[in-house]
Formats: C-alpha cells, structure tokens, sequence
C-alpha cells in the first residue's frame, strides 16, 4: 500500500489595495516640428561647477501608501547649459535632449526665474 500525500490547497495570500497616485512631478510633453515628443521639467540649479553643465534637483510631492501623508521627494539631474548662464539657486526648465554623456540626458531651455529675484504677484 502505497501511502498518497493529500495535495493541500495553496495558502491564501491576502492582497492589501494599494492606492496608486499620479506622479506629480512637473513633467510635460513639447512637440516640436518634425521631432519626437519631448519631456520638460521645472527644477532648482545646486551646482554649476562643471564646465557646460549644471545639476537640477526636481522635487514632487508623493502620498505614502501607509500613513497617507505627502512626503517631497527629489531627484537631481545633470543638463547641458552650452553658454555657462545658469547659477545655483536659478529656476530653470529643461528639455530631454539625445544622450550628451554618461549622465547627461537634458539640456536647460530657459532660465524661469534667477537667483535671489521675489515671484511676481499679480495684483
């Protein structure tokens, strides 16, 4: 008499839902004439000491999964800046551009608000 194990049920794996929320990272979409999309950010410049390239932090609010607060998250990222104008504290707007380097992916489109400048209140 061969003894036969009993195929147990597999064990139920209880699924939490998890919210998923929109990035809100301020990226944005460009097309331009007869080129591919291209992504735009708005970030803050933390260091123009490489020649030709500034570091832009983009910060965006996340809500954590489990206490439901909004945490700020960031990331910094290297762009092109050809003529050296951008200097640290500098709002600017970057465009996604081919590969320039290992770590360069985007290059600065304009200089939004410079250092040290009050925003403008609409009165």
């Amino acid at each position: 008499m061969a003894t036969e194990k009993k195929k147990s049920a597999p064990a139920k794996t209880v699924q939490r839902k998890q919210e998923v929320t929109p990035k809100t990272e301020a990226v944005k979409t460009v097309q331009s004439k007869g080129a591919a999309t291209r992504k735009i950010m708005v970030g803050t410049v933390v260091s123009d000491k490489m020649q030709k390239t500034i570091v832009v932090k983009i910060d965006r609010r996340v809500r954590h999964a489990l206490y439901k607060k909004y945490v700020t998250q960031s990331r910094r990222f290297k762009a092109h800046d050809e003529k050296n104008e951008a200097k640290v504290g500098d709002l600017v707007c970057l465009v996604e551009t081919r590969p320039m380097s290992r770590d360069k992916r985007w290059a600065l489109q304009k200089i939004v608000r410079r250092a040290g400048q009050a925003l403008e209140a609409s009165v």
